[in-house]
């Protein structure tokens, strides 16, 4: 079973949530809670979570990225918003989120993110990884761009699908099957991907372009 802790501000969120998660079978969810100080997750504990979802705004107006970095120090985190803006989900993955999912998701996609996080994939969805990408391809001072980031654009549409399957934590041989190709095929679609965008899988793509745009270089 995977152990979820939950943390929202709203009782009746956190009662849907928890309905959400648990009609999926191998879920258990062990707490749900207002806050994150509510939340004890010690590193060196046996009872913790395998990881909690987390509602960006639980506390105020602002994102709470300081409480998602103390919590992505000792349990893997699965953060849930209402909000799909760039600067959103660009400050949770750089505070240490292993996925981002809107509240808008159908549960069924809901479910599956946790899933993919708690067996230590990363989670985005195609639609928030076209519009992080596009903003980190963003020149500074200039309006963010309303297409998709451009080598994304490059990709064929085999492609384009390894590359979102990828994005969800799966690996070569789980792509493989979901597309109905060989494990073979997938590589090498994967190593066409990154000699386009000159970078690894989706995860460390998202992860890496982070990493140079928050020093400052931008791609």
């Amino acid at each position: 079973m995977i152990q979820v802790a939950i943390v929202d501000d709203h009782p009746i969120a956190r009662r849907g949530v928890e309905q959400v998660l648990t009609e999926g079978g191998d879920i258990q969810v062990v707490a749900s809670v207002a806050t994150a100080a509510e939340l004890a997750v010690d590193i060196h504990s046996d009872d913790r979570p395998d990881l909690v979802v987390l509602d960006l705004y639980h506390a105020g107006d602002e994102p709470c990225l300081a409480a998602l970095a103390e919590l992505r120090s000792s349990v893997r985190v699965l953060v849930m918003s209402v909000s799909g803006r760039p600067e959103d989900v660009l400050g949770a993955i750089r505070a240490g989120a292993s996925g981002y999912i809107t509240k808008q998701a159908l549960p069924a996609m809901f479910v599956t993110a946790v899933q993919t996080v708690a067996a230590g994939g990363f989670w985005l969805s195609s639609q928030l990884a076209d519009i992080v990408c596009a903003e980190l391809v963003r020149p500074p001072g200039r309006a963010p761009k309303k297409s998709p980031c451009p080598a994304v654009t490059e990709l064929s549409a085999r492609e384009r699908e390894t590359l979102d399957w990828i994005a969800r934590g799966f690996t070569h041989a789980q792509v493989a099957a979901r597309m109905r190709v060989s494990k073979s095929t997938v590589d090498t679609y994967v190593e066409r991907i990154r000699n386009k965008l000159q970078l690894g899988n989706k995860a460390e793509l998202t992860r890496a372009a982070l990493s140079l745009t928050s020093q400052g270089s931008g791609l």
